[in-house]
C-alpha cells in the first residue's frame, strides 16, 4: 500500500516542482525584459559619451578606431529593444519561433558586449600611456606670447574646456620656454573663468588653474571606458540569466511544428 502511494505521490510532486520552475522562469524572463529596455538607455549614454570624448579630443587621439567601443555600445542598445520585447512576449505566451529568435539575439548581444568590454579595457590602458607624451608635445610646440590674443590652438582649447594649465601644472609652460628667455606669463587659456581680467601673468598665480590637463583627461577617459566596461559585464550576466530562463521554458514547450512527422500523418 505504501509503495502504491509513493508511486502516485512522486509524479505529482514532480509536476508541482516543474510548474513552480516554469512560473519562476516566466517571471524572471518578464522582469529581465523590462530591465533590458532600461539598460538600452544606459548603453546609449555610455556609447555617446565615448564617441563625443574622442571627437572633442581628436587632436590628441589620431586613431579613429578608438571610438569603436562606443559604436558597439550603441549597436547593442538597438538590439536590446527588440530583445526586451521578445522576452516580455515569451513570458506571456510561449512560441518556438520567438524563443529561437530570442536565443539568437542574446548570443549576438553577448558577442557585442564582450567585444565592447575587451576593447574598452584595452584602449583605456593604451591611450593613458599616450596622453602624457601627446600633451607634452603640444605644450612644447605651442608658441605663445604675453599678448591680448586668447589663443585658439589645440592646447588652448583643452585648457579652456577642462579649466586646467599645462601637463601637470603651470610650471610646465616655464619648462617649455627657451632657457635664455622665460616670459613672465603663461597662455591666457590657463586663467580660471571667474577671473575675467586674467592675462596669464605669473605675478598673479592665484588666478591660474592649479590642476594639470593630464589628470583631468585621464579621469574623463577612465570614467567613460570603465562605464562601458562594467555596463557590458553586468549586461552579459543579465543576458545569460535571460537565456537560462528561456531555455527552461523551451524545455517545457513541445515541438508542435514537428508533429507532422508522426506516423499517423502518413
Amino acid at each position: 500500500m505504501r509503495r502504491i502511494r509513493a508511486v502516485f505521490f512522486l509524479p505529482s510532486l514532480w509536476c508541482y516542482e516543474e510548474a513552480n520552475l516554469r512560473f519562476f522562469a516566466q517571471s524572471l524572463l518578464r522582469f529581465l525584459g523590462f530591465i533590458l529596455w532600461a539598460t538600452a538607455a544606459v548603453q546609449v549614454f555610455g556609447g555617446v559619451s565615448v564617441i563625443l570624448m574622442f571627437k572633442n579630443y581628436r587632436y590628441l587621439f589620431q586613431e579613429s578606431y578608438l571610438s569603436l567601443p562606443g559604436w558597439l555600445a550603441l549597436t547593442s542598445a538597438l538590439v536590446l529593444l527588440p530583445t526586451g520585447v521578445l522576452a516580455v512576449s515569451i513570458s506571456v505566451k510561449c512560441s518556438r519561433n520567438k524563443q529561437g529568435t530570442l536565443m539568437y539575439l542574446l548570443v549576438l548581444l553577448l558577442c557585442l558586449e564582450m567585444s565592447s568590454a575587451a576593447l574598452a579595457h584595452s584602449y583605456s590602458v593604451r591611450t593613458a600611456s599616450q596622453l602624457e607624451s601627446t600633451m607634452g608635445y603640444l605644450v612644447h610646440q605651442h608658441n605663445w606670447t604675453c599678448s591680448q590674443d586668447p589663443g585658439n590652438s589645440a592646447v588652448d582649447v583643452i585648457q579652456r574646456k577642462l579649466q586646467c594649465c599645462g601637463v601637470h601644472n603651470y610650471t610646465d609652460w616655464l619648462k617649455a620656454s627657451s632657457p635664455w628667455y622665460r616670459p613672465p606669463c603663461v597662455p591666457e587659456s590657463c586663467c580660471m573663468e571667474k577671473h575675467s581680467h586674467c592675462r596669464g601673468d605669473l605675478g598673479h598665480v592665484e588666478q591660474l588653474s592649479d590642476k594639470g590637463c593630464l589628470k583631468k583627461l585621464e579621469d574623463q577617459m577612465c570614467f567613460a571606458m570603465l562605464y562601458i566596461f562594467w555596463c557590458c559585464i553586468v549586461l552579459s550576466i543579465l543576458e545569460l540569466l535571460a537565456a537560462l530562463s528561456n531555455g527552461i521554458l523551451m524545455r517545457h514547450q513541445p515541438f508542435h511544428e514537428l508533429r507532422i512527422l508522426d506516423s499517423y500523418t502518413f
